[in-house]
């Protein structure tokens, strides 16, 4: 059988610190692997697990070095169907031993496990393993789970590109040097302290390497131990062993089991009966086999033994009294089982309870113990009182409650007596009085009209079954529980509620001059200059608004904001600008206005009276100036005194240089004539004429 595929010639790397010293290839001892045998479950029935060893022993002397020597195995990979580890089939494994300069000088032995760890765990059975060293040299150990490490990758294989043999490769060749890095666990559930998980958690103790616990999950678990070596209190290195934990599923072939209250070691199962001397005892016991045979059996002193074959046993005890048997499973077979069954009868014990309280008061709730044992009182050690109303309860005898809502209350109490017997009962409490103050929180007190009015009832005790009579001042009432209510007139208005419960009780209250609705604010202003344009665009604004005005907001346009009661703002741009002032009275009334203003653009265009083409780079051209953005169907034409085009164009920005448009000459000296034209933004015609004067 080839199950772990071990490499028939391992290659073993030596480092000095991370300087490669040698590298070793390393038959496997015999040639080939030795299958470890599956540890003993009697009466279990495990799956089968191929677990195989590889032993690579070689010989090498280290002359001594200031720094640790590191001997390295790498391979890559794991088992694709771990569990507590991500992508195992891509995460390889790092063996090595640290030799450290103080482990050299003392030429230390390092620690030797004592045992290979079980091939199989079952699941849910207590797992009990020795997983100690022993060092020759008597140095102290000190054991702890830690992590396993990684070492080579997928590179080299199908689809995953580089060299096998490189620090990621599925062979390294030489292993790789240290650091190296721990294995990726699956977080939160597991880590290197809690390989298994922590619920519940296999630990190992750290003076003698006993690993314990019982693991409740199925699956492949990669476990990592480290071993430090200590002596006269000085570190001398850590050997650390990465192995594989198969927890599985283990039938039982044989399990003798009873229905109890407790259950403890050496499957040994206990029952209470309090008052009642006959007690069937259910049989949860199991096997897969063919023959099952069970047989009950309680001795009684001075008596016959109470024996039964039934599957569910029913037997009638002779008095209170502690009473030991056994079920048998399997009696004389080389399979059996024995449940350990301990039954304690205790005479009975009742519950029960009384209670009083003031029906018009919403005070607390007196509650009196009437409980007993052997029908007398006395005996009763623990009380636990459930009120009903999500509390925290109480444990007095006999305690004081306060409810906080009337209703009709389930109150529990249940008690122990000093055998550890319970009983327990459930009394109704009608709890309904009148609220001792009556609480409401309207939402607002100041409002402006028309305003609603939310009013929160907060008295207590209330519930739907207590009547509420409301009046809101204004010839206005509502019978409902926290009702909302609409002024929509100026006023002050008294409030008043009056609470009646379901037997009877009344209670009434006034708020006076509680409630103040008052009048809306008016919004208004004024500007100055009347008409604004793109040269002319900063508006002086005046709140006109009424004298109970606390607070202005204006808006202009899109952007602009301001918060002054008499701001100044220039727009940025022509056109129409909304303008909005928004204000808000002391009471928190807000009213509103706007108006539109029309920002205008205009052209502003300006032509010389002559220049100078002359060459000395001074008034060289014919060109206008000013500020036209928006300006269309630009023309200037230029003519001579007899009537001889000189010059045209269509483009603002383009200069005339003085000379004749039809051959390109120079014009003489003296004066011209220009007609001008264009359509303003709005599309308003400007025209203009006018003489130009040449000057050399």
């Amino acid at each position: 059988i080839d199950c772990a595929q071990l490499d028939e010639q391992a290659k073993i790397a030596i480092y000095n610190g991370t300087t490669l010293f040698d590298v070793l290839d390393v038959e496997m001892e015999n040639g080939e692997p030795s299958l470890v045998d599956p540890p003993e479950f009697p009466c279990l029935d495990p799956p089968a697990v191929c677990v195989e060893e590889g032993l690579y022993i070689f010989e090498m002397t280290l002359p001594a070095s200031a720094q640790s020597y590191h001997i390295i195995y790498q391979r890559c990979c794991r088992n694709e169907t771990i569990t507590n580890l991500i992508a195992p089939d891509d995460t390889g494994i790092t063996l090595t031993v640290e030799v450290t300069p103080a482990a050299q000088a003392l030429c230390n032995s390092s620690p030797v496990f004592n045992g290979f760890p079980p091939t199989i765990v079952c699941a849910g059975e207590p797992l009990v393993f020795d997983h100690s060293a022993t060092d020759v040299n008597g140095d102290q150990l000190v054991y702890s789970f830690c992590s396993p490490l990684k070492g080579g990758g997928t590179a080299g294989t199908p689809g995953n590109p580089g060299s096998a043999n490189g620090c990621n490769g599925v062979t390294p060749n030489p292993p790789c040097p240290p650091p190296f890095d721990p294995v990726d666990f699956v977080v939160p559930q597991y880590n290197a302290v809690f390989p298994l998980g922590n619920n519940p958690a296999v630990t190992i103790n750290s003076a003698t390497g006993m690993i314990t616990g019982t693991p409740g999950t199925v699956g492949q678990f990669v476990v990592g131990v480290c071993v430090e070596e200590y002596r006269n209190g000085v570190y001398l290195g850590t050997i650390r062993r990465d192995f594989q934990f198969n927890v599985a599923l283990c039938e039982a072939l044989v399990v003798a089991g009873v229905t109890a209250d407790s259950v403890s070691a050496g499957n040994s199962y206990f029952l209470t009966s309090c008052g009642n001397p006959t007690v069937t005892f259910e049989n949860q016991s199991y096997q897969q086999a063919n023959i099952f045979q069970w047989r009950w059996v309680f001795p009684v002193v001075g008596a016959d033994s109470l024996e039964s074959t039934d599957w569910d046993a029913t037997i009638t005890f002779p008095d209170t009294g502690f009473y030991l048997g056994t079920l048998l499973l399997n009696e004389g077979t080389s399979c059996a089982d024995t449940a350990h069954v301990g039954v304690t009868i205790f005479s009975e014990i009742t519950a029960n309870f009384g209670f009083e309280y003031d029906t018009c008061v919403a005070g607390p709730v007196f509650f009196k113990d009437s409980s007993t044992v052997y029908g007398l009182q006395g005996a009763i050690t623990d009380w636990a009182w459930n009120f009903g109303d999500n509390t925290a309860g109480s444990i007095q005898k006999n305690p004081l409650h306060q409810f906080l809502a009337a209703d009709d209350w389930p109150v529990s109490l249940t008690v122990t007596d000093f055998n550890g017997c319970v009983d327990d009962t459930t009394i109704t409490v009608g709890w309904y009085p009148a609220p001792a103050v009556v609480v409401v929180y309207p939402n607002i007190s100041n409002g402006c009209v028309p305003d609603s009015v939310y009013f929160k009832n907060q008295s207590y005790p209330l519930d739907s079954t207590y009547q509420c009579i409301w009046k809101f001042g204004d010839g206005d009432s509502s019978d409902v529980f926290s009702p909302t209510h609409f002024y929509d007139s100026v006023g002050i208005y008294d409030v008043s509620l009056t609470i009646i419960s379901p037997i009877g009780c009344i209670v009434t209250d006034t708020f006076t001059d509680w409630i103040n609705i008052h009048s809306l604010p008016d919004a208004g202003f004024s500007y100055s200059p009347i008409e604004f344009t793109n040269f002319e665009n900063t508006a002086h604004f005046a709140d006109g608004s009424s004298d109970d005005v606390t607070h202005w907001v204006w808006h202009f346009g899109q952007t602009g904001l301001s918060l002054l009661p008499n701001p100044s703002y220039s727009f940025q741009d022509t056109g129409l600008n909304t303008v909005k002032l928004i204000v808000r009275s002391q009471w928190g009334c807000f009213d509103s206005t706007e108006t539109v203003l029309d920002i205008v653009p205009n052209i502003r265009y300006f032509l010389p009276n002559a220049f100078s083409p002359n060459g000395d780079n001074q008034n060289e051209f014919f060109l206008g100036t000013g500020y036209w953005v928006g300006l269309n169907n630009f023309s200037l034409i230029i003519w001579n005194r007899y009537g001889e085009l000189q010059f045209e164009t269509t483009d603002p920005t383009l200069p005339w240089d003085g000379r004749k448009a039809t051959n390109g000459r120079e014009c003489d000296p003296g004066m011209y004539v220009y007609r001008l034209s264009y359509h303003e933004p709005r599309g308003a015609l400007h025209t203009e004429e006018g003489r130009i004067f040449i000057v050399k």
